[in-house]
């Protein structure tokens, strides 16, 4: 059975711009130990703030409370007990001390021989036990010990090896490995000491970080490091999705992970974070699921002839086939076939030449604009493929932005030809905009969706007035909408998605 430590809540955190406050912590740890089912986490660094300190006081008497304690761990330092008095201040049960894994870190930054570094950290060891802590050790730089001062590794660990620390950490700190010397020099290790525990931590500056975990497990640890979403020091480190993918698929070993809880927990650090998930980002991004080629679709038709191992449902996840110029008419179908159209196949034809023109333009659509593709193609009009239909349409809106003032907005509505007015205030223009209109639809009694994602793109190098697309995703009863809208005022683009949502529910 292969360890998975999740340290999202400690190197994670180290990801530029990335702070969670407590509250957040305590969900991410949440979800991460009883949804996810990693596990152990690493919650926090000893002795960085008050709110750390607060933080990881809340995450372990959680954890006490529900039987997680042993999960939870914390990084220390080799520092005369400090680090180890503040961990028992936080009610935490495991110190993870770092100390240095290659010679130049001790000579050139601790200014000590390795023999006075090892007396200092069997110091914090014999300190850490005394208080009743267990005792992981990270051998920091522990890639660059290995290639350049190996027998400073050696001898770290020959005189370590009998203390009371329950795993060694290998971290390559700087993300200089490839796979192939990530497996000769784990081998190295565990057929060295073939009665430790080895964990391997990566990162990944040559965009090799999974692919070295990989060859790690290959070359025996027994557990390995990730963060949700690859967060992490620089270019980050192994990220959770990815090598649990590999892990079940390539090296077939038994773990504790719930695959299907995946994509909600990346949805989640995501929002928290502040860091958006690229669409390609394999596993959990939003393309990776998304068949583009018109024959990649007309093979899962015939077959699946074109879907892998991962498939999307594993992860809760579905997979769709994209609209444009590269579409043909195995896509159109796929499409309809999930909106419960159903058309003749000289029909799909005319559709597939719109959908291509369409795409020709440069134009982005969606599955959500189908419907109204079929509906221009088949009664011959020339109103835009993407145009929403007048149903519900916006006769007049004004927005009232004023310094040291909550927005105001006035909506007017007209439904079926009926006209509805309302005003609100919110937290932005937008807000104050929906709020505006749900109190519309509240006065007549008709239920409103969710709103779940927000996303705005700017072209790079763009102008103050550039056209702006905002993209924006609803949770309808549980269907998923995804509607856009491109204005140079991002505030109208919005308003354009939400509208094109309205008549989306309405004409279903």
């Amino acid at each position: 059975m292969l360890e998975l430590l999740d340290t999202t809540l400690r190197d994670g955190e180290q990801t530029a711009g990335v702070s969670f406050n407590h509250g957040e912590k305590l969900s991410i740890a949440k979800m991460l130990i009883e949804e996810t089912g990693v596990d152990r986490i690493e919650i926090a660094s000893a002795r960085v703030s008050a709110g750390e300190l607060e933080a990881a006081s809340d995450i372990c008497s959680w954890a006490r409370k529900n039987g997680h304690l042993g999960k939870v761990e914390i990084l220390g330092f080799v520092d005369s007990g400090a680090s180890v008095d503040w961990i028992c201040r936080a009610g935490g049960k495991v110190i993870n001390l770092l100390c240095k894994g290659s010679l130049r870190h001790v000579t050139e930054q601790l200014h000590k021989s390795p023999e006075q570094h090892l007396a200092d950290i069997k110091t914090n060891v014999d300190l850490a036990v005394k208080k009743g802590l267990r005792v992981n050790l990270y051998l920091e730089d522990w890639s660059n010990g290995m290639a350049d001062s190996r027998d400073y590794v050696y001898f770290l660990i020959d005189n370590l090896r009998n203390e009371p620390i329950e795993r060694f950490m290998l971290p390559d700190t700087l993300g200089i490995l490839c796979p192939q010397n990530a497996l000769d020099f784990c081998k190295d290790i565990t057929t060295r000491y073939p009665n430790t525990k080895f964990d391997f931590h990566a990162h990944n500056d040559y965009d090799m970080a999974v692919a070295n975990v990989m060859a790690a497990v290959q070359g025996g640890v027994s557990g390995v490091h990730v963060t949700v979403n690859g967060l992490g020091e620089r270019a980050g480190n192994a990220p959770l999705a990815s090598v649990v993918a590999v892990i079940n698929d390539i090296l077939r070993i038994p773990n504790s992970i719930n695959e299907k809880r995946m994509n909600h927990v990346c949805r989640m650090v995501e929002s928290l974070s502040g860091i958006r998930i690229p669409d390609n980002k394999p596993i959990v991004g939003d393309s990776v699921f998304t068949q583009t080629a018109g024959v990649h679709a007309d093979g899962d038709n015939k077959g699946n002839l074109y879907c892998n191992a991962l498939l999307p449902e594993r992860f809760g996840r579905v997979r769709r086939y994209a609209l444009g110029k590269l579409s043909g008419k195995a896509n159109i179908a796929k499409n309809l076939q999930e909106l419960g159209i159903n058309l003749s196949a000289e029909q799909i034809k005319l559709v597939t030449q719109r959908v291509i023109e369409l795409g020709d333009k440069k134009e982005s659509l969606s599955a959500e604009d189908l419907p109204f593709i079929v509906a221009d193609v088949l009664r011959g009009s020339l109103l835009s493929a993407t145009q929403a239909p007048d149903a519900i349409r916006i006769v007049n809106y004004s927005l009232n932005l004023t310094r040291g003032l909550k927005p105001v907005a006035t909506v007017r509505l007209s439904i079926d030809g009926q006209e509805y007015e309302d005003t609100s205030r919110g937290d932005g223009q937008y807000d104050a905009f929906m709020k505006a209109l749900w109190k519309i639809y509240d006065r007549l009694g008709r239920n409103h969706p969710r709103l779940v994602d927000y996303k705005v793109a700017i072209p790079p190098g763009g102008k103050t007035d550039a056209l702006v697309e905002t993209v924006i995703v609803w949770d309808n009863e549980g269907q998923e909408i995804r509607t856009r809208g491109l204005d140079a005022d991002q505030t109208e683009a919005a308003i354009k998605a939400t509208v094109k949502m309205l008549n989306i529910i309405a004409n279903r």
